[in-house]
């Protein structure tokens, strides 16, 4: 007899953070004896572009390959017979060309295993349609039309079409492009019976599924404090044991490296989210704002509090458009004066390469950049002055133009500068290539106009109904007002009661911090090293301090969220990114570095704190 389901467990894996993450993640995993499940995450933004071109290429590609021939690979047999399930959104544009490599697979290795496919994510073929809508379409973001070359539409699906393939028998389940928490909360959802209006249960799996969906980032990766985060080498990839009302536990397997803390915990909470009391899923409004992390022994971290409110009648979109061709190019100058030498070199070879192109009749280039590697440039006005003298410095140029010949002409004339102008010049390498430059547009769609597809093994799998109630009235309000978790400014309640005489110190030493990426908007979780530093931290750390700190990099408004149950802010740094993912010419296209520079901004804190 089966357990009754408040007693239940369900022990997920975080098998993938993106595509391209380590091999040993799904071996680890396995062997620990410590999962049901393996989730596996592979699809960021741009991805599917990736995706989308291999798959014009060839028609049977389009997925992430490495799923198959090396994760599923290296567990396949021990996956089956442990009764371990998997899901993974490694489908891209072409799951069921996925599922067709992993059952030839199967095959090739004398196992059995029943397949599921999602699809119906692809939304490209609406595109003409959707351009004379009215309203329009409109950009997320900058509130952009639609651009006139789409490359690749895809609708965020939910768990539900999961939940419904695993209801169905499936053992492994692939699907195309979906929010990456909903790999978990498909599992969960068909583990507990949770039905679409347990609003604060699925509140809880997607916050699970949050946790996982960037592997170590969970267990010590990436975390603020990275020298108290032992064995690298051999760290461990994150598991939640999960139980039947939302809640669960963050741990990873035993014996192996990484760091299970609060902390780390708190870190991913924040990673990659906007409001924490609106965070919008497609199955659920998550508020994480009363969410609390506590140590519950070692190598353990409990994780509570979700709460959830009907979700939105619209899926969120993402799509990719071609906007021209970008180059970028290294070299790495030697010597005294290394920082002046490298930023003179770029400026020389922008001023030759512009001259020739008005020769040729092309235009000039629509944005360039150049970065001097070693010398600080992300900190801006805040770089400490001994990195201008450095005596060794990478200078990185970049361009973007609409005609590939002229992003050419820029490669061919870097290698030049070895023998014309800095002494100690070298590192060149080979030339710099030159690739379409591809954008993203994010955008809204009524969920009618959108189909998932299950099929079990090619068999259709039929799918319940959507949820009958739309968002009432009263909950768009609820996501459209300020709540109380969005600070204006004002600082937490309360004041801090402090005497005696103070010191300047650098936030790093009263918080801890992890930034991360969505378009040209990046995102800075502040997390107070103590409760009770929070309500001094807020007075200091105002959108405008956090605005004026960052006025180097953040060109639209900040906007700060509190996050009391986990003691911390959310700071959205809006046109942050200088045009984000792969249309930024930034070495520091994704934001991953901006914590790092809030984390120097000084404070002034009791001297006794210290």
């Amino acid at each position: 007899m089966s357990a009754p389901a408040a007693a239940k467990t369900v022990r997920i894996g975080g098998a993938s953070g993106f595509w391209g993450d380590s091999s040993v993640a799904a071996p680890q995993l396995v062997a620990s004896g410590q999962v049901d499940y393996l989730a596996f995450d592979y699809l960021a933004e741009l991805t599917m572009s990736i995706l989308a071109a291999a798959r014009m290429k060839k028609p049977e590609l389009g997925y992430a390959t490495d799923f198959v021939t090396v994760a599923m690979r290296s567990v396949l047999e021990e996956v089956v017979a442990r009764g371990i399930r998997v899901v993974s959104n490694a489908g891209g544009v072409n799951p069921e060309g996925c599922a067709d490599a992993l059952r030839a697979l199967a095959h090739e290795l004398g196992v059995e295993v029943k397949i599921a496919t999602v699809s119906g994510d692809d939304v490209l073929p609406l595109i003409p349609e959707l351009r004379g809508q009215q309203p329009p379409v409109a950009e997320l973001q900058s509130g952009a039309p639609l651009p006139s070359k789409v490359i690749t539409a895809n609708a965020y699906l939910g768990a539900l079409p999961i939940k419904a393939a695993l209801d169905a028998g499936a053992q492994i389940v692939i699907t195309g492009r979906c929010v990456d928490s909903a790999v978990t909360l498909g599992i969960l959802m068909h583990e507990f019976g949770w039905s679409p209006d347990d609003h604060d249960r699925l509140a809880g799996g997607s916050l699970a599924g949050h946790i996982i969906e960037c592997g170590c980032q969970a267990t010590g990766g990436l975390h603020t404090d990275w020298q108290d985060v032992p064995d690298w080498a051999h760290i461990g990839y994150p598991i939640v044991e999960c139980e039947a009302d939302g809640s669960f536990s963050v741990t990873k397997p035993a014996g192996t490296g990484g760091l299970i803390a609060p902390q780390c915990v708190a870190e991913q909470l924040l990673y990659e989210i906007h409001d924490p009391a609106r965070y919008l899923l497609p199955d659920v409004a998550c508020d994480f704002t009363q969410v609390t992390i506590t140590q519950d022994g070692p190598g353990r971290v409990r994780v509570q509090g979700a709460r959830g409110l009907a979700p939105s009648d619209r899926y969120k979109v993402s799509a990719t458009y071609l906007d021209g061709y970008k180059t970028s190019a290294q070299l790495t100058i030697v010597g005294f004066d290394a920082v002046a030498k490298a930023q003179r070199s770029g400026e020389a070879i922008l001023e030759r390469v512009g001259e020739l192109l008005a020769q040729q009749g092309l235009p000039p280039f629509s944005a360039t950049r150049i970065e001097v590697l070693g010398s600080e440039t992300p900190y801006g006005p805040h770089a400490q002055p001994a990195a201008a003298q450095l005596r060794e410095a990478v200078l990185r140029l970049g361009a973007h133009h609409r005609e590939k010949a002229a992003l050419e002409l820029l490669a061919r004339e870097v290698a030049p500068a070895a023998t014309s102008w800095a002494p100690g010049t070298t590192g060149a390498g080979g030339r710099a290539t030159v690739s379409p430059l591809i954008r993203q547009y994010a955008f809204l769609l009524d969920k009618a106009r959108v189909t998932p597809v299950v099929t079990l093994d090619g068999e259709p799998v039929p799918l319940p109904p959507p949820p009958a109630t739309s968002v009432s009235q009263a909950s768009r309000q609820a996501r459209a007002e300020p709540g109380p978790s969005a600070a204006k400014g004002t600082g937490p309640a309360g004041s801090a009661a402090v005497s005696g005489p103070m010191v300047e110190v650098p936030l790093i030493r009263l918080a801890w911090a992890r930034s991360g990426d969505k378009g040209d908007t990046s995102n800075i979780g502040v997390i107070a090293r103590r409760p009770e530093w929070l309500t001094w931290l807020g007075e200091q750390l105002t959108e405008a301090r956090v605005k004026d700190w960052l006025a180097h990099l953040v060109q639209g408004k900040v906007t700060r969220y509190e996050v009391p149950g986990i003691h911390a802010f959310n700071f959205v740094c809006e046109q942050a990114l200088a045009g984000g993912g792969m249309a930024s010419l930034r070495n520091d296209a994704l934001g991953k570095g901006m914590a790092q520079v809030l984390l120097a901004m000084p404070v002034r804190v009791p001297e006794d704190w210290m």
